[in-house]
């Protein structure tokens, strides 16, 4: 698919006016109807809504298709590339020997209690592989990540984010005060609860905020956050396996099985990259105050941030295009088990984190 810029400028800058829109109404509900730090409303989402409430209500002029098409086709790659920066390996060692295989057996176990809700409701392969990594990683991010690398298409996306925000939303608001019931107020098995059960790293940051403001905790925010960011430290693996899963076991109409490439692309193989490279600057600065031997901890953070900047408005300006091109009356066709799947994932991940809290406090 070859473009020029002159075809493709119209639909991409109409995308990011919506996706603009997204990101200013995200960080308004945030600060000042919430006075959160970060917004627990994902950009993303709001991204899709705007897009969803213009495209259903207007035709859409033909000149903004191509760049439509642009949008969701290689700013949304690029957007998963530079989410990668995100992903600093160092965080790991910062949870202690409790929180690592918390972690990981709340991720194991949420993928395979998804998929098993998926199977029992009949609910199609593509939009629970993108419930399951978004329940069991951090939400729309992964969500978005995962989705071109198994096709999904633009209602499967949209239903999977929409379902991951409303039960985010939801946790954020009650697990402060039912962790602090559940743990009699302990700081780390808090922290470690709010971190692995709330999909969203911002509603995981606006959860311990809540909490630190109640009970007067800053230092449960601290491993809640941490907890999270590590938590999200797994795309590097999950999302190339669950990409793997779905595409050795749906091959294609011929019975052709994929190949090697196709089960890992290349945006994905970016996204590992990057995050590589943040684990490498980060070391730098922690080992000798220098990224790469050449950048100060000032200047490496700068960097870290006009990236995070990037990815947030690429993957904006892709769900925009993804609400703008997608039909609300097509979204009912996929159901309401989908719905159901992510309520008792939520659930479950909630319950599980809660279990393995209380066993590693038992045994360590």
């Amino acid at each position: 698919m070859s473009f020029s810029i002159h075809r493709i400028f119209p639909g991409v800058f109409f995308s990011f006016i919506i996706a603009y829109a997204g990101i200013y109404i995200s960080k308004f509900i945030g600060s000042e109807v919430l006075n959160l730090n970060k917004s627990p409303i994902s950009p993303i989402m709001l991204s899709i809504i705007i897009g969803l409430i213009i495209g259903n209500i207007i035709t859409i002029p033909s000149i903004f298709s191509e760049g439509i098409k642009f949008s969701l086709k290689f700013i949304l790659r690029l957007g998963i590339i530079c989410l990668g920066i995100r992903l600093g390996l160092l965080d790991i060692l910062k949870v202690g020997v409790i929180g690592v295989p918390l972690i990981i057996a709340c991720i194991i176990i949420s993928i395979l209690l998804v998929k098993y809700f998926c199977k029992f409701l009949d609910v199609p392969s593509k939009i629970g592989s993108l419930i399951a990594v978004g329940t069991s990683i951090c939400g729309a991010s992964a969500i978005v990540a995962t989705s071109p690398a198994i096709n999904a298409n633009k209602e499967e996306v949209t239903y999977a984010i929409a379902n991951i925000t409303i039960f985010g939303i939801i946790a954020m608001f009650i697990y402060p005060f039912l962790a602090h019931y559940l743990f009699n107020g302990d700081e780390l098995s808090v922290g470690l609860f709010l971190g692995t059960s709330i999909h969203e790293t911002a509603q995981v940051a606006g959860a311990g905020l809540i909490y630190a403001e109640q009970y007067r905790s800053p230092t449960t925010m601290d491993i809640a956050t941490i907890t999270k960011l590590v938590r999200n430290i797994s795309m590097i693996i999950v999302i190339p396996f669950i990409s793997y899963l779905y595409l050795k076991n749906n091959v294609d109409n011929k019975n052709v099985k994929p190949s090697i490439l196709s089960m890992f692309p290349l945006f994905i193989i970016g996204f590992i990259f990057m995050g590589l490279i943040r684990s490498v600057g980060d070391y730098g600065i922690q080992s000798a105050d220098q990224a790469f031997g050449m950048l100060s901890d000032y200047q490496w953070q700068s960097i870290i941030n006009y990236i995070k900047l990037l990815a947030e408005y690429s993957l904006a300006i892709a769900m925009a295009a993804v609400g703008v091109s997608t039909n609300l009356v097509s979204l009912r066709s996929l159901g309401i088990r989908p719905f159901y799947v992510g309520f008792s994932a939520a659930l479950s991940v909630g319950f599980v984190s809660y279990i393995g809290i209380i066993f590693l406090n038992y045994f360590i």
